[in-house]
């Protein structure tokens, strides 16, 4: 679900022309959760799964710097995103804050909630995320900002999905 909100409790008093988002969902990952929370922090598994990232490395400090290329309507930019990992429960849960900068296109802030469960043998993976949007970004309308956030989340998650897919050609153990 991703909806606009007039205000995030928690999130800094919006500026005129913000927009103010929040989008929330889950999806069953057919592997362990111990496996899961690994490939989350791997900065390799996440440049894979995320579309147009050009660059993803973690920092001294712990958290990741990402550069990520990216078409929001008539707007295409290269985006440069710091994200901080907080409240870290391994491999139960985890804060995720980031600050993203699209030079003169705009800006968002924001932060998520990800939550990891087990699930017999898959873990189903929770997420909560409240953002903030400016500049030109939030000039396009919710609409098509929202459209592109909701694009972005299910292309990252179909990837990361078949992260743990075995290798093609690999029937699983199934025989005909």
């Amino acid at each position: 679900m991703l909806r606009t909100v007039a205000y995030l409790a928690g999130a800094p008093q919006p500026s005129i022309g913000d927009t103010l988002m929040e989008q929330s969902g889950e999806h069953r990952i057919l592997s362990g959760r111990e496996d899961v929370w690994a490939s989350l922090n791997d900065p390799e598994v996440l440049a894979r799964c995320i579309d147009g990232c050009q660059s993803m490395r973690r920092l001294e400090d712990g958290s990741f710097a990402a550069a990520v290329k990216a078409k929001v309507g008539p707007i295409r930019t290269t985006f440069q995103a710091k994200l901080r990992l907080a409240d870290l429960q391994p491999p139960a849960s985890y804060s995720i804050h980031a600050d993203v900068n699209g030079g003169a296109v705009g800006f968002a802030k924001g932060s998520a909630k990800v939550l990891l469960e087990a699930d017999g043998p898959a873990t189903l993976l929770r997420y909560e995320i409240s953002a903030k949007v400016g500049g030109k970004l939030a000039q396009l309308g919710t609409r098509l900002v929202d459209g592109v956030a909701r694009k972005m989340a299910a292309d990252f998650f179909a990837a990361f999905s078949l992260e743990f897919a075995p290798p093609a050609g690999a029937d699983g153990g199934l025989h005909r």
